[in-house]
């Protein structure tokens, strides 16, 4: 391996001008900058980044901790646009990106500190974590730096990128109220998701601004899962059936309650009108395509990644930042005409 002081050698300077031109320091020449570049690259030479590292104390990587990585979880592609963002971003500022996984519902024998400081990563873009999770305090108090997706955990060295999931819901349930309906159940996520308290929060706001008394019976959980929302739409419809319409905490439930209400001998929207939540990519192929709230999935990678690197080199940052969400109106919802 061609090393700065066979490059030296080559160009008759010494191991520190060959070093100093190389990184563009300004008191070398120019001519003597292009020749010494020119005999590296002549003679391949690579830069050993961990030696730097070493010296620097900086690795220009950062890590995405994602929690719960499964096959049955690709149908669903908000993990992998997120990502798109954070790697594009990442890219730009000149940072490799590390992704490492676990299972925060098995016993770890590495906590996250440990697999942060192993893979030498200079901070942290959390992603997929319950609010159970065993190890997320010791991460956020510790002197890592970090930005957590969708978790309002304040700390020293930590940051929030999040949609803004009460106005989304609220806008999903108004978009109902306005097309006739009353009878509104929700299909929630679960209780150790933050998205699901904000989005039942914005579900309950819209109810209650429109007059419409909260009814916790028409409310079930289907944990983010398409067999979830099934059984969930199931339940709800056969112990009330005169629901008329269902907001979906997410797309995929929002499929899956879909296929329930066909189960049920019932078409959407004729007798049961489905609003999602997330605008996967399944959504606008759906039969009908379902109405659902955009949230800017790429936008929160990219966003994520900016923060962090913001926050790894000392610039005055807000600790946390929320996506504006939009409704995206398709033919799962009819009109009730009184």
């Amino acid at each position: 391996m061609t090393t700065i002081k066979d490059i030296a050698k080559a160009a008759n300077v010494s191991v520190t001008t060959v070093s100093r031109a190389l990184n563009d320091y300004f008191d070398v020449n120019e001519e003597t900058k292009k020749k010494i570049k020119q005999i590296a690259f002549d003679l391949g030479y690579s830069p050993n980044i961990a030696a730097r590292s070493l010296v620097v104390k900086k690795t220009n990587t950062i890590g995405l901790l994602l929690s719960s990585v499964t096959r049955s979880s690709s149908k669903d592609n908000i993990a992998f646009e997120i990502l798109c963002g954070m790697n594009d971003r990442a890219g730009e500022l000149n940072y490799d990106l590390v992704l490492f996984s676990t299972n925060s519902q098995k016993q770890m024998v590495k906590s996250y500190k440990a697999l942060c400081h192993e893979r030498g990563v200079d901070g942290v873009i959390i992603m997929g974590i319950r609010l159970d999770d065993a190890y997320i305090q010791e991460i956020v108090s510790s002197s890592i730096t970090s930005v957590i997706i969708d978790i309002s955990i304040k700390g020293k060295n930590v940051g929030l990128i999040t949609s803004d999931n009460i106005n989304g819901a609220k806008e999903a349930v108004n978009h109902l109220i306005t097309k006739g309906h009353r009878r509104i159940a929700m299909i929630n996520g679960h209780s150790k998701a933050e998205v699901s308290i904000k989005r039942l929060e914005g579900y309950k706001l819209a109810l209650q601004e429109s007059s419409i008394p909260y009814d916790e019976s028409i409310v079930g959980d289907g944990q983010f899962s398409e067999l979830g929302g099934l059984e969930a739409a199931i339940r709800l419809l056969t112990t009330a059936p005169d629901i008329t319409a269902i907001f979906c905490a997410s797309d995929l439930m929002g499929l899956g309650a879909m296929q329930g209400i066909r189960i049920l001998g019932k078409n959407v929207p004729e007798h049961v009108s489905i609003v999602g939540f997330d605008n996967i990519s399944l959504s606008g192929y759906a039969t009908p395509p379902m109405t659902t709230i955009n949230q800017n999935k790429y936008e929160i990678g990219y966003q994520a990644t900016q923060m962090l690197v913001d926050m790894l080199e000392g610039r005055n940052v807000s600790p946390q930042k929320v996506l504006t969400t939009e409704l995206v109106s398709r033919e799962s919802v009819r009109e009730i005409r009184s």
